[in-house]
């Protein structure tokens, strides 16, 4: 995927979650620092730009060599609660930052709770799935995807 590529899905995206949410006042998207937060961010631009719906951020950092360490959040979780909430992140690949991340916020109770990636991997160790995904790739182990935003923005596949 180049930066076109990127855009056009990230609008995709948007208007999937926007079809999904349209009787929503308000929704929590919640982006995983670091790629998650910039894709979370170009979502709700792009729902801001195509609905009425008010769209709270929130950043989720979660320490992805040992996702079991405390996560924290820019708000409190208590902004999440009663509210339909979908965690972003850029790539779906074992699924263990992704299940980490949604875990923290069932403590509480919430309307909905969603994901959102830019790509699926397929190669889940845990029971979790993208509902919005911009694309799946059929890759081995040894593949390794990496998602630039900015400058050399793309979607590359390397071993």
């Amino acid at each position: 995927m180049d930066a076109t590529d990127i855009h056009t899905t990230v609008k995709r995206i948007a208007y999937q979650i926007y079809e999904t949410h349209f009787e929503e006042a308000q929704l929590i998207l919640a982006g995983i620092a670091h790629n998650g937060v910039i894709l979370a961010k170009r979502i709700q631009e792009e729902l801001e730009s195509i609905s009425n719906i008010k769209v709270i951020f929130v950043e989720i950092k979660v320490d992805k060599k040992n996702p079991i360490n405390p996560i924290v959040l820019s708000e409190k979780l208590a902004v999440c609660e009663n509210q339909a909430v979908v965690v972003v992140d850029d790539v779906l690949n074992t699924g263990s930052t992704l299940i980490y991340a949604v875990t923290h916020f069932l403590s509480i109770r919430l309307k909905k709770l969603q994901t959102a990636v830019l790509v699926n991997r397929n190669h889940k160790n845990f029971p979790i799935k993208g509902d919005f995904k911009g694309i799946s790739l059929s890759t081995s182990i040894k593949e390794h995807i990496d998602v630039a935003f900015g400058d050399k923005e793309g979607v590359y596949l390397s071993e």
